[in-house]
């Protein structure tokens, strides 16, 4: 077995050994199963409408009950689940696409290179996320793709900045140093030497933007500047909901629910990797403090 594989047994056993971890795994695999197989798994459309059978109760025909239109809101909680995950993961990809490889240039190279760019990733971080999302999807106006992109901006400077710092720690060690020695060019050292030993922070780093990602998501819909109708989202059906919160409670209560043990879930996962990732660096570096951290 390689040591890379065994590495990734070893971590993925440490992190299933915390209940909180293996609980929040199996809820996160659940509803994204449940997403991709949402046509199979719930029996109505999320947009269909039936002014006959408007805000009825939690039943067995309706599990969640039924909205002020007529469609089942479990069945919206399904489909809203596929947007919450798509803007998740597109808003990771963006982040980390553009912040990695910012983070990465601006601490190997450091001088003015750092500077301009850290001064570019400051001025992102200092716009509140919320408001510069508004801004831009008042520019790119609504839909999932304009939502999905401000979100992901909005991520790049947590990335770049865990990224640089994580070079900076690397950058002077004996072998980064050894590569350097032997020949090898910039964008090797930095690409196939550096990059691999900070993948452990940027991990981490991953899942708490992906609930972020949800939240910031939500807070949009619900301000009414998110993904625009029919189209499921969890943060519209509690914008909506809020306005039959005596009439019908479970309208807004169920879908907050599902959206607040998503979140809660990535932010434990989040949580033990952090400190199993930390755990395990530490002693690496115990074991062999000038050598390059497994």
């Amino acid at each position: 077995m390689s040591g890379g594989v065994q590495r990734s047994l070893d971590l993925a056993r440490r992190v299933f050994a915390r209940k909180g971890a293996l609980l929040s795994i199996l809820y996160l695999a659940a509803i994204a199963l449940v997403a991709m197989l949402a046509r199979w798994v719930v029996p109505f459309d999320p947009v269909a409408q039936n002014l006959m059978s408007t805000l009825e109760p939690p039943s067995t025909a309706h599990w969640f009950g039924t909205d002020e239109l007529g469609r089942d809101i479990m069945t919206r909680v399904v489909y809203g689940a596929r947007t919450s995950l798509l803007t998740a993961s597109g808003a990771v990809i963006i982040a980390g696409t553009i912040g990695v490889p910012v983070g990465l240039v601006a601490g190997f190279f450091g001088g003015w290179r750092d500077a301009v760019l850290m001064r570019i990733v400051d001025v992102l971080l200092s716009l509140p996320g919320i408001l510069f999302a508004m801004a831009l999807i008042a520019v790119l106006g609504r839909s999932q793709l304009a939502a999905l992109v401000a979100v992901g901006i909005t991520g790049i400077p947590s990335f770049a900045r865990i990224t640089r710092a994580q070079v900076l720690s690397l950058r002077k060690r004996d072998f980064v140093m050894a590569v350097e020695a032997l020949g090898g060019s910039s964008a090797y050292n930095m690409f196939r030497t550096v990059l691999p030993n900070s993948w452990s922070p940027i991990l981490v780093q991953i899942v708490i933007l992906s609930s972020i990602a949800i939240l910031l998501e939500a807070a949009l819909a619900f301000l009414g500047v998110g993904i625009p109708p029919p189209t499921p989202s969890w943060g519209e059906m509690l914008r909506t909901g809020k306005s039959y919160l005596y009439d019908a409670p479970y309208y807004a209560v169920l879908p907050g629910i599902v959206l607040t043990l998503t979140i809660l879930s990535l932010d434990t996962l989040g949580r033990t990797l952090a400190w199993v990732l930390e755990d395990r660096h530490e002693l690496a570096e115990e074991a062999a403090p000038d050598r390059m951290v497994p």
